[in-house]
């Protein structure tokens, strides 16, 4: 049972921030910004032709292709519902590479635990992430994504802002957050996670009126992301960063 409450930041905070003790704050080099630019370039380039060459990791990422096959929002509406990650990859993945890699992760952070983990995912990363997202937060986005993404990402938002509209979107929940598979990569180790929100999407011009989306309906979104853990941060709550991600959304039917 989920019976936790999802409350927003009040502070959405960069990957960087993630020290308990507020008086020291670990700051970014800003004489390295180029290299590691250049390095997140190329760890995506590597991430791309792994998921090209694995038709497994596509399956599930491109479950929008699939539910997109159907015009009927009801029809998509169960699906999203009765499909199942096992039931999309067949069970031709294998479980020993999530186990590798998790195991990796324990080499590079002693501490890690897998429960606590995707509770920090769901309480602190995913949160950042997706209110940053909501709220139009571009520099918050920035730090938690590598570039791809990104640019994926904060292409609509740059788009409403240019049309003079702003956002008056909302998560309401997350649940069902779970590990769908893992991967052993020479820049680090990636986890694919899976989960759900529940969200109202919604843009407004400079008369308060709704040009986009609605607020009074309630999407389910079934979210994919593949984070990945950076091997030279030591704190692992600053460690993580979204690699990629695809999302498919239906109408929540009360």
């Amino acid at each position: 049972m989920h019976a936790r409450v999802y409350r927003p930041p009040a502070r959405l905070r960069k990957r960087v921030e993630a020290v308990e003790d507020d008086d020291k704050v670990i700051e970014p080099n800003t004489e390295a910004t180029g290299v590691e630019l250049h390095k997140d370039s190329r760890f995506y380039q590597s991430w791309q032709h792994f998921k090209d060459n694995n038709p497994y990791v596509n399956k599930v990422l491109d479950w929008k292709i699939k539910y997109d096959e159907s015009d009927n929002p009801v029809i998509r509406a169960s699906r999203l519902l009765t499909d199942k990650i096992s039931d999309v990859m067949g069970g031709l993945f294998q479980k020993t590479e999530l186990s590798e890699t998790l195991t990796e992760i324990c080499k590079l952070d002693p501490s890690f635990d897998k429960i606590k983990f995707l509770q920090d995912c769901e309480r602190d990363i995913i949160p950042n992430i997706l209110e940053a997202i909501v709220r139009g937060d571009l520099e918050i986005l920035r730090d938690w994504c590598y570039e791809a993404p990104f640019n994926t990402l904060a292409t609509p938002i740059r788009q409403a802002a240019a049309a003079g509209y702003r956002l008056d979107s909302k998560i309401l929940d997350i649940d069902n957050v779970d590990l769908a598979m893992g991967k052993v990569m020479d820049q680090g180790p990636v986890l694919i996670l899976t989960f759900t929100t529940q969200q109202i999407l919604c843009a407004r011009d400079a008369k308060n009126n709704v040009v986009e989306g609605d607020p009074e309906k309630v999407l389910r979104v079934h979210y994919v992301w593949v984070l990945c853990r950076d091997r030279a941060e030591v704190n692992p709550r600053a460690a993580w960063k979204l690699l990629d991600l695809s999302a498919n959304s239906s109408e929540q039917f009360v």
